[in-house]
């Protein structure tokens, strides 16, 4: 099974299921041991390290939505145009939802 997303001009590249599942848990992964660096640092530590993990909180809840996406056949369309995302885009930020010119809009 594979996700579809345009490249330049007609030629498709094809990203499959597993490529997918694989940046997600390397994404996952990854925010997990930030989000573990920083409690280590200790209820003491500050504000901007609660921060901190609040948005690899949120980031990590980004992700698991990912993963149902993944599962649902939607992983790759843009919630807002429901166009294709460009691989390198999913490569950069395999949890993204949008592509960048309605993410552009969205901000």
């Amino acid at each position: 099974m594979t996700l579809d997303t345009p490249q330049a001009g007609t030629r498709v590249e094809r990203l499959t299921v597993h490529e997918a599942l694989q940046r997600l848990e390397h994404e996952r992964a990854s925010r997990l041991a930030q989000l573990r660096a920083l409690d280590e640092a200790g209820p003491d530590a500050g504000e901007q390290v609660s921060v901190q993990a609040d948005t690899v909180r949120q980031v990590l809840a980004e992700v698991e939505a990912a993963f149902a996406r993944v599962q649902d056949g939607s992983y790759g369309l843009c919630r807002t145009c429901s166009e294709p995302i460009p691989v390198e885009r999913l490569e950069i930020l395999p949890h993204t939802r949008f592509c960048v010119p309605c993410r552009r809009t969205d901000v």
